[in-house]
């Protein structure tokens, strides 16, 4: 006999996720289970599922808990694979968890949540939420990406900001524009547990009224191309940020598919922080049966 379980449908500029409430952490998914609600054919669709559950039920949100985080973000790729980190999952997340009544969060106020990558804070804004993604990291070592629609392999970048990144810059539109997603770009060398990978270009002039302009595509880990990736747009901002030196904004307007989100680097005694704000929307909920 199949289990029946609720679940909401949201969505962070086209990056959507399909939310399961577990608050005592009794449910169990499969990465085939996962992979079955996340079918967009078959399935409700979605780049990836958020569980939400309360961090002192999960083994690995004894942390969060000790931290004061009363939830954690169980997030998982819509292969069944598990991620550390979503910057627009956790914007939605916390979306489902206010609007349902699982949390507060009145303006002026934070509400912690748990992730494989950390606490993270987000306090809300004028269009949807903030989140905290913590220190960021530039890596040192050089990669190559190869991918369907560009003539030679280009540098990338690589970014951590609790999940890896590797940026790439490209000269125009029409490039960006040409790239055929639907293959899995090739990084040289493969980065220990993969990364996303971003493809950006410049705005011209690049800072319009003191905030930096960029245009993304992305290919996330176990989803493929996505409308959007918040952790993706943090880390083309910070790559691109890197890349103009001494005098580069600390504010970033990044323009993907899906929508707009912003990104900015805040200076904290611990390191440079990056913050992630956009909106968050939840779609529709309903029951389904497991697979």
């Amino acid at each position: 006999m199949s289990q029946t379980i609720a679940f909401t449908k949201g969505h962070g500029t086209g990056n959507d996720f399909v939310i399961v409430s577990d608050p005592d952490g009794a449910l169990q998914l499969s990465d085939d289970q996962v992979a079955a609600l996340c079918d967009r054919r078959f399935g409700i669709g979605g780049d990836g599922i958020l569980r939400v559950v309360r961090a002192s039920a999960l083994d690995e949100g004894a942390g969060a808990a000790a931290a004061g985080a009363e939830w954690f973000m169980d997030y998982r790729n819509a292969d069944g694979s598990i991620a550390e980190m979503c910057g627009n999952g956790v914007r939605v997340f916390v979306r489902f968890l206010v609007d349902s009544g699982l949390a507060d969060l009145p303006a002026g106020t934070y509400l912690d949540v748990g992730t494989r990558a950390g606490v993270k804070r987000v306090t809300r804004t004028d269009d949807g939420f903030e989140v905290d993604l913590g220190v960021w990291r530039a890596e040192r070592d050089d990669v190559l990406v190869r991918a369907r629609g560009l003539s030679v392999a280009r540098p990338g970048q690589g970014i951590d900001v609790g999940n890896p990144h590797v940026v790439v810059a490209l000269p125009s539109r029409e490039e960006l524009d040409a790239l055929d997603l639907t293959v899995h770009p090739v990084l040289d060398p493969e980065p220990r547990g993969g990364a996303n990978i971003e493809f950006v270009v410049p705005a011209n002039p690049l800072v319009q009224g003191g905030v930096g302009v960029i245009t993304m595509r992305v290919f996330e880990r176990g989803v493929g191309e996505t409308l959007s990736c918040g952790t993706g747009v943090a880390a083309a901002a910070l790559a691109v940020r890197l890349w103009a030196g001494a005098g580069a904004p600390d504010r970033w307007r990044v323009e993907v598919p899906g929508g707009v989100l912003g990104a900015r680097v805040r200076a904290e005694a611990d390191g440079e922080h990056v913050l992630l704000s956009g909106p968050a929307t939840l779609v529709f909920s309903g029951e389904v049966a497991l697979a």
